[in-house]
């Protein structure tokens, strides 16, 4: 009797609840899952990128003479602090909030109102959206930081302040907008850049070379010997800007899976290829193979291989590495016959870098190595080359313009170069009353 009781129960309670379940939500729109393990490759990809700016900073100064070293250190390490606070209030809202005619991003994210710990499945969708957030917070702070190696020994601290702030506000975050927001507009044309050769390298470098026009030439260039004064440093630097930059490209698969996997080999293979190149070329060119110059190669290989990592295979790679090594090299030799002082070479690497790895992304591509990208020139779709060629030129010719714009405001109402005296004294002294080194 209890039996036949109970089953009665359960059969007119499932019939009850039938319609509940029939009109229940989906399982495909349920909120997305966060996979531990691809969070703790994207926050640990993180990390790799911030260690990058002390890194470049290292890069940086050591190439500069020794009365500017903290001048060049604190132009990194102060990117560190600024920018973060400007991607934390609005800088993110702008790259990656939501889509305004495909040009900028709103401010409905500002202040990170509505980034949490929920996924974003228009940027990463297994990841904390605060996650990515702070990974691409990376990617913002590094890219002004490299305009700083064409401006160096010269430029007042405060304008530098004041520059770095107004330029990733009007042209870094836009620009990311651009290509990586979602409706972005050179992102919805199909450009493709995987880590930031555009974004990242083309507009820092393009702007470093405007910032050099504009600023002129540091006293005594051309006219008397100007040496790095701790080449050391410099591959100190370089080595912790390469083992940054597997978290650069391998971070930005967004999943610690088989494409990252793929990212991280591409990535050593063209550093490796483009060491050897510029190695190679420097030894039959000046007679002598030296240590700047294959740390400079290793350089100018990672910031080319940057927007192609994820699209290519290790083969390519490695062409891109041969061509970073060689026509790097060349930039940097007719740099003083154009009589520009672009003091670190920023232009020379990541410009005509960025630009060479997009454009070698065009050729290279392969659907075979990733599903979401495209195939390039010599896989059977030109017109993916021709949208990677306007993406190149437009995001330099609007870095150009703006940086031109911003640096001869900042000049106009506030100067933008130390006194002659001050240069001479160097800006250790001048500009933060401190020295390097005692000796």
């Amino acid at each position: 009797m209890k039996k036949k009781l109970l089953e009665s129960i359960l059969t007119i309670s499932g019939i009850l609840l039938l319609p509940a379940f029939a009109f229940a939500e989906p399982a495909a729109i349920a909120p997305a899952k966060i996979d531990t393990g691809d969070t703790a490759f994207l926050l640990i990809s993180a990390a790799l990128v911030m260690l990058m700016t002390p890194g470049l900073a290292l890069f940086y100064g050591g190439m500069v003479r020794g009365k500017n070293i903290l001048g060049t250190l604190m132009q990194s390490f102060v990117a560190i602090a600024l920018i973060s606070v400007q991607w934390v209030l609005f800088g993110y809202s702008l790259a990656f909030g939501p889509d305004i005619g495909g040009i900028i991003g709103s401010l409905d994210w500002a202040f990170l109102r509505g980034v949490g710990v929920e996924p974003n499945t228009d940027y990463a969708a297994t990841v904390p959206h605060l996650a990515f957030m702070i990974y691409q917070a990376m990617f913002a702070v590094i890219t002004p930081a490299l305009i700083s190696g064409a401006v160096a020994e010269r430029m007042k601290f405060s304008s530098f302040l004041v520059f770095t702030l107004a330029w990733s506000t009007i042209v870094y975050d836009p620009l990311a907008h651009w290509v990586w927001g979602s409706g972005g507009w050179l992102r919805t044309m199909g450009a493709l850049d995987f880590a930031g050769g555009i974004v990242v390298h083309i507009s820092s470098g393009i702007s470093a070379l405007a910032a050099a026009m504009v600023l002129g030439k540091r006293s005594g260039y051309l006219r008397e010997a100007i040496y790095p004064h701790n080449l050391p440093m410099t591959v100190l630097g370089a080595g912790l800007l390469w083992f940054g930059w597997f978290g650069f490209n391998a971070g930005s698969a967004l999943s610690s899976g088989a494409l990252a996997a793929s990212a991280f080999v591409t990535t050593h293979a063209s550093a490796v290829s483009a060491t050897l190149a510029w190695v190679l070329i420097e030894w039959i060119h000046r007679g002598k193979p030296t240590m700047f110059g294959a740390a400079t190669g290793a350089i100018a290989g990672l910031a080319t291989i940057t927007p192609a990592a994820g699209f290519v295979s290790p083969m390519s790679a490695m062409l891109i590495g041969l061509l970073a090594g060689g026509i790097c090299y060349c930039a940097l030799m007719v740099k003083g016959k154009l009589g520009y002082d672009d003091s670190l070479d920023a232009f020379g690497v990541h410009g005509v870098g960025g630009m060479l790895g997009t454009l070698a992304l065009g050729l290279l591509a392969q659907k075979a190595v990733n599903d979401a990208g495209a195939n390039g020139l010599l896989f059977g779709d030109f017109r993916f080359f021709g949208t990677q060629l306007l993406a190149v030129g437009v995001s330099a010719l609007y870095s150009f313009g703006a940086t031109i714009g911003l640096l001869t405001l900042i000049d106009i109402s506030m100067g933008l170069r130390v006194d002659e005296e001050d240069e001479v004294v160097g800006l250790d002294l001048s500009q933060h009353g401190e020295k390097g080194y005692q000796l």
